[in-house]
């Protein structure tokens, strides 16, 4: 499946007032959503083939660490009993596998994750749902989310959602967000880049950091 395919689709979106763009804020902060070894790793039977998905947001995550952008990395993670995986434990029963204290909540070490970064614990799709990440954001003044991780049809999907519901400018550079299959990823890819965030490549993320002051 190639990207190709939603050209068609992306000029009708257009010509029905979809598709603009938000753009940058004035103060970002990156949203790195489940790169843990569970899902980064392919011997788990949540993970998948992210190895450039997980190049490409070292190299965003060090380009925010030089310019003191706040870093946040979520995690799935869950109780023995899975009680607090509520009914989406049933209906994702590998869910099972993300156990805190195991290795699969443990954030992939190829990311370059520092003190300093933030982790957000969550139990369902959205980064947001059922968090302190939104309080958080708020407190440190933040406008802009660039958002990161995977899975693009699952979490990434929903943080983005939130992220418009809550009023951010929602940036998602499409090097940095993967899934375990194609035709999803760039089916869900396609739609958030129509409605809810601005899709774009990282280098143009990565060339408006080089360039951004820190605000206060």
């Amino acid at each position: 499946m190639s990207k190709d395919v939603f050209e068609r689709d992306r000029k009708f979106y257009q010509e029905h007032g979809m598709g603009g763009r938000m753009g940058f804020g004035r103060k970002p902060a990156i949203i790195v959503i489940d790169l843990q070894l569970g899902f980064t790793d392919a011997t788990c039977p949540l993970g998948g083939d992210l190895d450039r998905v997980v190049a490409s947001c070292k190299d965003l995550i060090a380009a925010a660490h030089q310019k003191q952008i706040p870093v946040f990395f979520t995690v799935c993670a869950y109780e023995e009993h899975l009680k607090d995986a509520g009914v989406w434990g049933r209906k994702v029963p590998a869910l099972s596998w993300l156990k805190a204290g195991t290795k699969w909540v443990e954030i992939d070490p190829r990311l370059g994750k520092t003190p300093e970064d933030i982790t957000v614990v969550k139990k369902y799709p959205s980064g947001f749902f059922g968090t302190h990440l939104q309080a958080t954001l708020t407190s440190m003044g933040i406008d802009t989310l660039i958002i990161t991780g995977c899975t693009t049809s699952g979490c990434v999907r929903a943080t983005c959602i939130d992220a418009l519901q809550y009023g951010y400018h929602g940036i998602v550079p499409e090097e940095c967000v993967g899934d375990r299959a194609e035709a999803p990823h760039l089916a869900n890819l396609f739609d958030i880049g129509q409605k809810y965030s601005d899709v774009v490549q990282l280098r143009e993320v990565m060339d408006w950091i080089a360039k951004y002051q820190p605000y206060e």
